[in-house]
């Protein structure tokens, strides 16, 4: 049996609390970082990463400046939530898998087709994320923006009706949980390397370049064909 995480132990742990113990009923809000981090023996980004995985389940609800709050949605649950969990990460290797088929080829074309002004806009997206990432903020919203910047200007009408796709494979891998420091780093590298082949009109080495990162993630998050 594959050994659990930290942070899926700290999220089962919560899971615990909140469903078996009734410690917190619905609505109610969750003590902050620091205290709940304490009470539970584990390091902030432990718990970050927990949390993101029980709001996946339906299990939390994170609000922006108020706080994290037990989802009212957690009376519905009537077995112990991370059943669920291979069912999402099989969503998520499908998901990576079509991502995989088309955004490297998208990229080239996106290098060849590109206006001067969607070059920027790609580079200044790509830029936004790297700042995310070194600041320790959430990114999903930037990495959204930079790969549907890439997909607009690959100007092809059916690729850009995949975006809603990308947007699900982004939010989904940036709350799965585990391995959020590697991928991060991993995406600094892969999208450098994607920016600079972008400054440069070279089509085939964004394609490869997409292609890489594509493959950095899924062997991450353990997505195995």
């Amino acid at each position: 049996m594959e050994k659990k995480s930290l942070a899926q132990q700290t999220a089962e742990r919560l899971y615990g609390q909140i469903v078996v113990e009734k410690a917190l009923a619905p609505g109610e809000k969750l003590p902050n970082e620091v205290e709940l981090s304490a009470a539970l023996g584990v390091s902030r980004a432990t718990l970050r990463e927990a949390i993101r995985t029980l709001s996946a389940e339906g299990v939390l609800e994170v609000r922006r400046g108020k706080g994290t709050f037990v989802s009212g949605r957690v009376e519905e649950i009537d077995d112990f939530g991370f059943s669920g969990l291979e069912r999402v990460k099989g969503q998520l290797r499908d998901l990576f898998e079509l991502r995989a088929m088309f955004e490297p080829r998208a990229a080239a074309l996106a290098c060849r087709r590109a206006t001067e002004a969607q070059r920027a806009e790609i580079l200044e997206k790509g830029r936004a994320v790297e700042e995310c990432i070194r600041a320790g903020r959430d990114r999903t919203a930037a990495d959204r923006a930079f790969h549907a910047a890439i997909v607009r200007a690959a100007h092809n009408e059916f690729l850009m009706r995949l975006l809603p796709l990308i947007d699900q494979a982004v939010a989904a891998a940036l709350t799965a949980g585990e391995h959020q420091e590697q991928l991060a780093e991993d995406t600094l590298r892969d999208h450098a390397l994607l920016m600079e082949f972008f400054q440069r009109g070279d089509a085939e080495g964004a394609e490869h370049a997409m292609a890489i990162h594509m493959r950095h993630s899924m062997d991450v998050m353990g997505l195995k064909e």
